[in-house]
């Protein structure tokens, strides 16, 4: 695979391009034609300067910032690699992501900064299984699978073995639709990878994916019509989702979310509480608990805070809690840090502990 970086000007967001022209001294960036038909983004951590860590926040951190608009956490003791690849004809596009991470999301401040309501293809290239969380459903992709996603609804993939190899080809929702009105019931739908639709589509993406010259306006009007073609035929082969399916997903994902606000009532005094403790008490990953509580409207942290305020103000208001100093009631309920807490709770209630007592 090519370590050449190639940058289109119309896809590269202009922050971006500077810093990464500060960083490798030039950009690279391929000639097109006046049409602007096609473009390629070719994005390899290995072509950043500095060391392996800064590679890896770089490339990070412009994936989430522009590229894609994706969030990626590196796996855990191994060495970096990632790759980024789009290509975009019209009004389609596809891409591949190779890296060392252990999964890759979507949150709703990303779907909010880019505002897009396409459908997405996601296919596991890889050798080792993925699971793929969206909408209160859950589904694994063994190697070779994929199943048809919302680009604007949250997401997360997990990557069992910290090796992530994924091709992801999507459209606009109405182009979809045109082709196949049911896709909608097909969401979150795996399709086997022994399906010969799943071979075509890396067929596709791999020559598409290809350093090669941009063909012909008419040429890129073909394979954009292809590309949906591909989408909408993948959707038409995938199991319907029953609404028997849906209402046991929306019934456990609310059974959870009460789960984790329960462990926050009942733990908001430990200052050590986390996403993470109560992630792993109830066998769950911190990010499906922050992406759950998100939908409340109301973050982990948000939560603990006003239980711990709340708490507090109770405290205070009580007539034989009065020898107790204001320190101390902080204390009991989680705020390790007075001045943090006197801020908090003048903001919240806008008075300050001393008037409330």
């Amino acid at each position: 695979m090519s370590r050449k970086t190639v940058f289109s000007s119309v896809d590269l967001p202009e922050h971006l391009g500077a810093s990464i022209a500060a960083s490798k001294g030039s950009s690279s960036e391929r000639p097109y034609s006046s049409e602007g038909c096609l473009h390629r983004i070719i994005y390899n951590s290995s072509d950043l300067i500095g060391g392996e860590q800064i590679q890896k926040e770089q490339w990070i951190s412009s994936l989430t910032s522009g590229y894609a608009r994706l969030r990626a956490d590196p796996a855990i003791g191994r060495s970096f690699e990632g790759e980024l690849r789009i290509v975009r004809a019209r009004d389609v596009s596809v891409g591949t992501i190779h890296g060392t991470v252990k999964s890759i999301s979507r949150t709703p401040e990303d779907i909010a900064a880019q505002g897009t309501n396409n459908v997405v293809l996601l296919l596991n290239a890889g050798h080792s299984p993925l699971s793929v969380d969206q909408s209160g459903r859950s589904v694994d992709l063994s190697p070779g699978a994929s199943v048809l996603v919302e680009q604007s609804a949250p997401s997360i993939i997990r990557v069992s073995d910290g090796q992530c190899c994924l091709i992801a080809v999507q459209t606009d929702r109405e182009r979809v639709r045109q082709r196949y009105a049911g896709f909608e019931d097909r969401l979150m739908t795996v399709v086997s990878g022994s399906m010969m639709i799943n071979a075509l589509v890396r067929a596709y993406v791999g020559v598409l994916a290809d350093e090669k010259e941009a063909e012909s306006q008419p040429t890129m009007q073909f394979v954009a019509d292809h590309i949906a073609d591909l989408i909408a035929a993948t959707a038409s082969i995938a199991a319907p989702v029953t609404a028997h399916d849906n209402a046991d997903a929306r019934g456990l994902r609310a059974v959870r979310t009460q789960a984790i606000l329960t462990r926050i009532r009942g733990g908001f005094a430990n200052p050590g509480i986390s996403a993470q403790g109560v992630a792993k008490e109830l066998g769950l990953s911190a990010r499906y608990v922050q992406d759950l509580l998100q939908e409340t409207g109301i973050s982990f942290s948000e939560r603990v805070l006003e239980q711990r305020l709340q708490g507090a103000r109770k405290m205070l208001s009580q007539r034989h809690n009065d020898a107790m100093r204001i320190s101390e009631i902080a204390l009991m309920n989680g705020f390790s840090d007075v001045s943090y807490f006197n801020r908090c709770f003048r903001r919240r209630f806008g008075q300050t502990p001393t008037s409330v007592r």
